[in-house]
């Protein structure tokens, strides 16, 4: 990581300016400028949070990265803003460690690096929704066709999601024998899908109910389409007292 380059190249020498300036080194603090922007606060599971942030910084790129194999001339800049999070404590008694974040944007504000570190804290849950939506309701399950289907499909699993998020005052915790008890407030919706048939009862239906079937013609009742053909397999019928043919192509009596 380095800072912005100089304009022009250092020394009485003349030649193309220089495409990095000083060395940032994450774990050498004597390498850290006067940050620009700091904010402090107090959080509830973490004390005290400070949150530091230098601008205009980018990485040193080098082509036998994925990304940058085949580009053509020099590698760019990306610069961007480096973040670093320092906490008072983590629950559990852990011993906190230095956390530094990136945000693509060179120049962050006070309230963008307040914002970011927050924003970090909830990938957790993005991260446990998605896999929700996937394992447990079913959002890769069916093979969609079109990009429509998969956006209505996707809206239908988001409407089964919030479904289960209101109806978390009626569920009960049907908790597993290796899970912690939660009070109503902090039932997951994996726990609220799991007594989901019981508040179904409760709450009943908007649909009418299904009408009485009626057995077509010719069929038995309660049977709505035809039995499937079936054919013997691996049986061969020999034909006996087959006549035949004599060489010179008479048939052959018999007396």
């Amino acid at each position: 990581m380095t800072t912005s380059p100089p304009g022009r190249r250092k020394g009485p020498t003349k030649g193309r300016g220089p495409r990095h300036g000083e060395a940032f080194r994450l774990a050498d603090a004597a390498t850290h400028p006067d940050p620009v922007q700091e904010s402090a606060g107090v959080h509830d599971r973490f004390g005290r949070v400070t949150a530091r942030c230098w601008g205009r910084l980018h990485p040193k790129l080098e082509r036998r990265q994925g990304g940058w194999a085949d580009h053509p001339g020099d590698l760019p800049n990306v610069e961007g803003t480096l973040v670093h999070l320092a906490v008072e404590y983590l629950p559990a008694g852990r011993h906190p460690k230095p956390l530094w974040l990136w945000h693509s944007a060179p120049d962050a504000t006070a309230h963008d690096v307040d914002r970011l570190w927050r924003i970090y804290l909830r990938r957790f849950d993005l991260e446990h929704t998605f896999r929700f939506f996937k394992q447990s309701l079913g959002m890769t399950r069916p093979r969609l066709r079109t990009p429509e289907q998969a956006d209505r499909w996707v809206w239908l699993i988001v409407a089964a999601y919030a479904q289960l998020r209101l109806a978390r005052p009626l569920a009960d915790d049907l908790r597993r024998p290796w899970e912690r008890p939660l009070t109503q407030d902090q039932l997951t919706p994996g726990r609220v899908r799991r007594g989901y048939p019981r508040i179904r009862q409760i709450l009943g239906t908007p649909a009418r109910a299904p009408k009485a079937t009626r057995p077509g013609p010719g069929r038995p009742p309660g049977r709505t389409t035809s039995p499937a053909p079936r054919h013997p397999v691996g049986k061969t019928r020999h034909k006996r007292h087959t006549p035949t043919m004599k060489a010179e192509g008479k048939p052959l009596i018999s007396s």
